[in-house]
């Protein structure tokens, strides 16, 4: 068995599903575990996870999309909803202020990837009794040694046994110091004095929320990272006036974070720091805002963000979710693609074309799934049924340490061949 193949063994053993258990609370991940074992108690909580449908349900879910997509937008105003998107989202933000979404809490619990793994290690501690911490510390102890005996035997056989690290090998400041040092490169140092000078480039953890909006899962974050040194947030909305709502907030501090517009579906604007920068993407509820046609791109320039290693961690709205189903005539755009009242728009995904958009970007799954959940108004005793898609898609270690290498060889052979010609 190779190394690649063990690895994902290991991780795949590490994020079992923990048993799921009936509570009064919402409990652990993933995807809570509320279940509706009683129908007759349906309205004694707000929502209700694990949701099955029954294939009736499905196929009215379906007739009701099919229904509500017979009428198109016309073609003109679907330009302008397109060309005019930030100043919709713009206007969104100054009616609603930060009024409109709740802090997004439940980050930490679908996904601890946001946080360094001794923080995450700090919470779970927190929660348990000083014998399960002990048994937790053997388990994470033995298993970082299997990890890096298999990660050493995959190097030594490989790359021989004078070879760096992975980190070591795509970036550090020996190499930073060899381009500097190179006589023919005389715009090296400045280049990298530009690398190394990016807000947030003294930190060890980074993190970046695309659509950050008013800042509701920033606050959340932010108000862990405070008390985590090395850690650093960057947050981007194309919607300016989002950005200055989480700029004007009491908790935004430049020390931890750093909010900025941007527009990710332009590929020529660039993004305040280097390429295979960050360890953490958070893309929760905004992919769905973008054209189909152009999902695809933004998804693999994020990908190239990402530290080998580093995560991307999506949520968003999933095909027939109550919201699709509510649309009236008229306001498709396209297949699972609407516009709203106000001009914003959305599309519903499936668990499959999240699964071909990330992995056509390089990334592999580590998750990948449809929330089914009943959520509840009991007051006015209505039950909507909610369809969400979450991930998590991983850059591979070795993507950036392969590449490496074959920029190094051709270095090599290009150095090899000038040397010839003088």
């Amino acid at each position: 068995m190779n190394f690649i193949t063990r690895l994902s063994a290991f991780c795949l053993r590490k994020g079992k599903m923990q048993q799921r258990h009936q509570s009064s609370r919402r409990p652990a991940v993933p995807l809570g575990s509320r279940i509706l074992a009683d129908p007759a108690k349906v309205f004694e909580h707000n929502m209700w996870d694990h949701m099955q449908w029954s294939q009736e349900e499905e196929e009215n879910a379906k007739q009701k999309a099919a229904e509500n997509s017979l009428v198109k937008v016309q073609w003109d105003d679907q330009d302008k909803y397109e060309r005019e998107a930030s100043q919709y989202w713009n206007e969104f933000y100054k009616t609603h202020k930060n009024n409109f979404f709740k802090d997004r809490n439940w980050l930490f619990l679908e996904f601890p990837e946001i946080l360094p793994e001794k923080k995450r290690e700090e919470l779970k501690t927190e929660e348990r009794s000083p014998e399960e911490t002990k048994i937790s510390s053997i388990k994470s102890f033995s298993h970082k040694n299997g990890m890096l005996e298999e990660g050493e035997k995959y190097q030594k056989k490989n790359y021989g046994s004078g070879s760096t690290s992975v980190q070591e090998y795509i970036c550090n400041k020996t190499q930073a110091k060899s381009l500097t040092d190179n006589p023919q490169g005389k715009n090296c140092e400045e280049k990298v004095g530009r690398l190394e000078s990016f807000p947030g480039s003294n930190a060890t953890y980074r993190i970046l929320e695309v659509g950050c909006g008013a800042g509701n899962s920033v606050f959340p974050i932010l108000k862990v990272l405070c008390s985590t040194p090395g850690t650093f947030l960057y947050c981007c909305d194309f919607a300016s006036g989002a950005v200055e709502l989480v700029k004007s907030h009491s908790s935004y501090n430049s020390a931890w974070c750093s909010a900025f517009v941007h527009d990710v579906c332009d590929d020529t604007s660039r993004y305040p720091f280097p390429d295979e920068t960050l360890d953490v993407i958070l893309l929760v509820f905004v992919l769905s805002t973008i054209h189909p046609d152009r999902m695809q791109g933004v998804v693999n320039r994020l990908a190239k963000l990402l530290k080998p290693g580093g995560m991307l961690l999506f949520r968003d709205y999933g095909r027939y979710d109550t919201a699709q189903l509510r649309f009236k005539k008229g306001h498709c755009l396209s297949d699972n693609f609407y516009v709203r009242g106000d001009g914003t728009r959305v599309y519903f995904f499936t668990k499959d074309e999240v699964w071909n958009m990330f992995s056509l970007a390089g990334l592999t799954e580590v998750q990948n799934l449809v929330d089914r959940r009943l959520q509840v108004n009991r007051k006015k005793k209505v039950k909507m049924q909610r369809v969400w898609i979450q991930s998590k898609f991983q850059k591979p270690l070795l993507l950036s340490l392969n590449n490496s290498e074959e920029t190094t060889k051709g270095t090599l052979t290009d150095n090899c061949t000038m040397n010839s010609r003088n």
